[in-house]
């Protein structure tokens, strides 16, 4: 096949199968032994982690300390805040009044709220799925002047919400915390509660969520809490100042365990607070007016390209990262809070999720090493310009020439140093399994096929600039 054969055929496996691909069983030894080498390769003060496979919760620990001051360890009972993970339950707090039929996903926002910028054309679902127009009161990643003062719902939404629209109502998708905190005071208002008296009424007492609290008066020092912790230009991490009351609210204002979110992602799955119709409202992606994907159902990121849909929705408060992953098919999910808001929990996340998702069917087993660390071994060796032969294919062997070893370590070397290895997925192909491997080189980033027999041969190790 020609080489443009295979840069197209590169495309669309990438384009396709965009999930990542992992082994059948997780073995929590190492699970732990990456964790840990996370924690102090990024310098993390403080992480959480929950993994559950097949809906037994396989690993549950805590690592770092809660608090630089006293040293206290994170345990699985320590309780992190989650930011816009919380944006799930206020869906599900919404959907379980459109059960009862006091309210309809499809209600204008006018309703509740007349005076908002074209509240007859913005739906419940459209804030819910962030598709509304309204300018989101908090893009920017620190406490600006205004949160640091202390707001209510209304006031915010009077702000933010008569604004002019970023754009028509469902014409775009764009992360808006404005719409969640409408969604928080339509709940209020039909159901006649606070916020937080419902989603503790309706959804912490009956999951039994007992390390589960909404706005916390005072996080730092009450019971087993994590301090959250920022930093600037790689300095060491200082105390991070909250946002003020108001600000976190029904968009993000949840704290939580991983092992609680475990137990709120199998509800979910069980239909134990909702009905199968109303996670399907949550977990099916929304349609923009032009036909696109938004990519967002409602509170959940929706990734249904891969060999299983993907649940997946980030966190982030002040101090505070968070991030909650889901795979139905196979009842599995990973949880990670950390409580360093510049925390680079993705990777890691990556790499766990990786673990549990379901391989696919045709993909063959293959000897030696995990694809990820086959990726890295040749790709270390290859920036040094010496492979280990023995572990590559005969024609592999005789296509990889001592001039081509040389002029791919040259062009490497001039680039930058390899780094962020992953393994994007894993498809079969002519009896092989084909690893989709993303990296980058130095700031390029680039994009590979591997492919190797069931005995761990490298048959070919292709790649070039994505």
């Amino acid at each position: 096949m020609e080489y443009t054969m295979k840069r197209l055929y590169l495309a669309i496996v990438a384009g396709i199968f965009a999930a990542p691909a992992g082994s059948q069983t997780v073995n929590a030894v190492q699970l732990d032994s990456i964790i840990r080498k996370a924690v102090v390769e990024k310098h993390i003060v403080g992480l959480s982690v929950g993994v559950m496979q097949n809906g037994k919760v396989v690993l549950a620990k805590g690592y770092g300390v809660r608090d630089l001051a006293s040293r206290d360890p994170v345990t699985p009972e320590t309780m992190f805040g989650i930011g816009s993970v919380t944006k799930q339950f206020t869906c599900t707090a919404l959907l379980m009044l459109a059960e009862q039929k006091r309210l309809s996903l499809t209600d204008p926002v006018s309703i509740w709220f007349p005076t908002l910028t074209r509240a007859k054309e913005i739906t419940l679902i459209d804030l819910g799925g962030h598709l509304s127009g309204y300018r989101d009161y908090y893009p920017l990643d620190f406490v600006d002047q205004e949160m640091q003062k202390p707001a209510t719902a209304d006031q915010i939404i009077t702000e933010y919400a008569t604004r002019p629209l970023d754009f028509a109502p469902r014409s775009r998708y764009s992360y808006s915390n404005t719409g969640f905190l409408i969604l928080g005071r339509v709940i209020e208002k039909v159901s006649g509660e606070p916020f937080g008296a419902f989603i503790g009424k309706r959804i912490f007492t009956p999951l039994k969520l007992t390390r589960t609290v909404y706005e916390p008066v005072a996080p730092t020092i009450v019971g087993n809490m994590a301090r959250g912790y920022t930093s600037f230009g790689l300095a060491d991490p200082i105390p991070a100042d909250p946002e003020a009351r108001g600000w976190a609210g029904s968009a993000g204002a949840i704290w939580s365990t991983p092992t609680d979110l475990l137990m709120w992602d199998t509800s979910l799955l069980d239909h134990t607070l909702i009905s199968p119709a109303s996670f399907a409202v949550l977990s099916t992606a929304q349609r923009l007016t032009d036909g696109r994907s938004s990519g967002y159902g409602c509170g959940e990121g929706v990734n249904d390209r891969g060999q299983a849909v993907v649940l997946s929705h980030g966190g982030a408060v002040s101090g505070f990262v968070a991030q909650n992953t889901v795979i139905p098919a196979t009842r599995s999910a990973v949880v990670l809070l950390s409580n360093t808001d510049f925390s680079p929990i993705a990777a890691l996340n990556q790499e766990l999720v990786a673990k549990v998702m379901p391989r696919g069917v045709d993909v063959p087993v293959v000897a030696g090493l995990s694809a990820l660390d086959a990726a890295k071994k040749f790709l270390t060796e290859l920036e040094k310009g010496q492979v280990d032969r023995a572990t590559l294919g005969e024609d592999f062997n005789l296509f990889l020439t001592p001039a081509k070893l040389a002029a791919g370590r040259k062009a490497l070397n001039a680039m930058g140093p390899i780094s962020k290895i992953r393994i994007a997925n894993t498809v079969e192909r002519g009896g092989m399994e084909v690893a989709i491997v993303q990296f980058d080189v130095g700031g390029t980033s680039s994009q590979g096929l591997m492919y190797r027999t069931p005995d761990g041969k490298v048959q070919e190790f292709l790649f070039s600039r994505s």
